[in-house]
């Protein structure tokens, strides 16, 4: 038997990484210079200086250049996640994936292949793409009457799993960075605690006594970058086990689908 062409359609592809990731570097620079690095968040208008008592846009600044870095993580998990949230939307298609499932369920029972079509032109995503090939592999492989009912439904999973396949890296695209970051935040934070403690001491050892303001002052400035590293991570993780939930979410639907299709092999002849 010739192999059915497996085509899915249009796909949702979403933006990818590297840009996000360059416009949350120069967005999180600009904020870190004149926002945190603001000269009235300071002792006498000089970032120089330490920041006014209470003001933690300047305690922030002080937490040097791995503000930025981190600050860079944290604006791209957001970015991300507001484009994951876009593109898995468009995944699912314009209406209720649990509706869509009970509809294209209903017009099998019927033996309507083409209402089953027409529902996934109206559908539209991910889901309907996978549907509508193997849709189509279904009608072939009805048609032809030299198969036995296994080569059938063999033929019929085989589809089912390549459409899936191409599918699932549009749904999957940048998980893997929002991913990374889940760890890299987190250590980028601890990194700028390290770096803020060893700067605090190393001036209270140059000022050749206990200076109580410049260690409480380094101490704080050192736990923002804690603080922004934990925070960050705390993120990451939220929006990547959310997403891939959902991405399992519209797996489900499709395999659904799929399973109900070759089922309904079982009472052919």
């Amino acid at each position: 038997m010739k192999k059915p062409k497996t085509t899915t359609g249009k796909k949702h592809l979403g933006i990818s990484a590297f840009p996000i990731i360059l416009l949350c570097f120069v967005l999180a620079y600009v904020i870190y210079q004149y926002v945190y690095g603001n000269p009235a968040n300071f002792l006498n208008n000089d970032p120089n200086n330490h920041p006014l008592q209470g003001n933690l846009l300047g305690t922030i600044y002080k937490g040097g250049m791995i503000v930025p870095v981190i600050q860079t993580l944290l604006l791209t998990v957001l970015a991300l996640s507001v484009e994951r949230a876009i593109a898995l939307g468009k995944a699912k298609g314009k209406k209720s994936l649990q509706k869509f499932v009970v509809a294209v369920k209903k017009a099998l029972d019927g033996g309507n292949v083409e209402q089953a079509h027409a529902l996934c032109d109206v559908q539209k995503g991910s889901v309907a793409n996978v549907v509508k090939s193997s849709l189509r592999t279904y009608s072939e492989v009805i048609a032809n009457k030299q198969l036995t009912k296994e080569e059938r439904q063999l033929a019929l999973r085989k589809d089912l799993e390549e459409a899936t396949m191409l599918e699932l890296p549009s749904m999957e695209q940048n998980l893997p960075v929002v991913a990374t970051i889940t760890t890299l935040g987190t250590l980028m934070g601890l990194l700028g605690t390290v770096i803020g403690m060893i700067r605090s001491f190393a001036a209270l050892a140059g000022a050749g006594g206990t200076d109580s303001i410049a260690l409480s002052t380094g101490i704080s400035e050192a736990l923002v970058n804690t603080a922004f590293g934990i925070a960050t991570g705390a993120c990451a993780v939220i929006s990547y086990n959310y997403f891939t939930t959902k991405i399992d979410g519209i797996t489900h639907s499709i395999d659904e689908i799929g399973a109900y299709l070759v089922q309904t092999f079982s009472g052919d002849k």
